[in-house]
């Protein structure tokens, strides 16, 4: 498994996701990706599924400093006190004596921006997580955080997949030497009936979602966090990794749409803000 270095961490550059894979019925769905192989995983405090990842990496027998575990504070929790009793409380959860990268989930309009990162800096400082990072701002936010505050943002995690242009932000973060990790990564299943995609996936001998994947793992500082509930699945995305995409490929995909944005709460940030 390629990883990505950031910040003094390894981030495996396939890891698993959790999202909508609640309470303990996910349990038996990570040990199973565990010993498939996947040493990433993606999990957060409004997935409601920190105990269930805890335990299943606590029945994995994989030694602790082999896997890389992420999770994140929800929107709501973003002031000093409220985001350390939150990593507490994830922490807890877990039964991990600490987190490898621990994540502003959404940011929050009325947030102080500088004071949560400093919180999130003196975990890091603390030893409780290896690295900080962000999921979902948009230029401006990420910017600010990296520009003028001097936060050391290890990842951003957003919305990115063949019908999604991340173009603006894959460039910044290039020019910082900060990885993006894109979740949603198959379009939340769209990628899967997509008829580009598979026939390119025919001339791969592949599905059309590993193409998506694959196509995400071409990419310079692209991390992808696919979910899967079954083991075939789980092995198929790993499998992705075999894939090596040609030119004609690449750019069948670039002519897909790239409007496509399918995460969209009410609280998300203006994505096409600029400045």
């Amino acid at each position: 498994m390629k990883t990505i270095k950031t910040q003094a961490v390894e981030i495996p550059r396939l890891g698993f996701g959790t999202f909508r894979m609640p309470g303990g019925e996910s349990q038996p769905v990570v040990e199973s990706a565990i010993a498939l192989g996947y040493r990433h995983l993606d999990t957060a405090a409004m997935y409601e599924n920190e105990a269930a990842v805890g335990a299943a990496i606590a029945a994995s027998g994989v030694k602790r400093e082999e896997l890389f575990v992420t999770t994140k504070v929800w929107h709501d929790q973003l002031s000093p006190d409220a985001l350390d009793r939150a990593f507490d409380v994830s922490r807890g959860k877990l039964k991990l004596d600490y987190v490898d990268l621990y994540m502003i989930h959404w940011p929050n309009r009325d947030m102080d921006m500088a004071a949560t990162l400093e919180t999130l800096l003196e975990l890091h400082e603390g030893g409780l997580t290896r690295a900080i990072g962000v999921c979902n701002f948009n230029l401006p936010m990420i910017r600010r955080a990296v520009d003028e505050i001097g936060a050391p943002i290890a990842c951003h995690q957003v919305e990115y997949h063949p019908f999604l242009s991340q173009a603006p932000m894959l460039a910044y973060l290039r020019s910082k030497a900060i990885p993006l990790t894109a979740y949603a990564p198959l379009a939340q299943g769209r990628a899967a009936n997509d008829a580009t995609l598979a026939a390119i996936g025919r001339k791969h001998d592949a599905t059309a979602a590993q193409i998506a994947i694959a196509w995400l793992l071409d990419q310079e500082g692209v991390i992808a966090i696919p979910k899967a509930g079954r083991p075939e699945s789980q092995k198929a995305n790993l499998d992705a990794l075999g894939i090596s995409l040609d030119n004609e490929d690449r750019a069948a995909i670039a002519a897909l749409p790239k409007d496509q944005r399918f995460v969209r709460p009410p609280f998300a940030p203006e994505w096409d803000a600029v400045v």
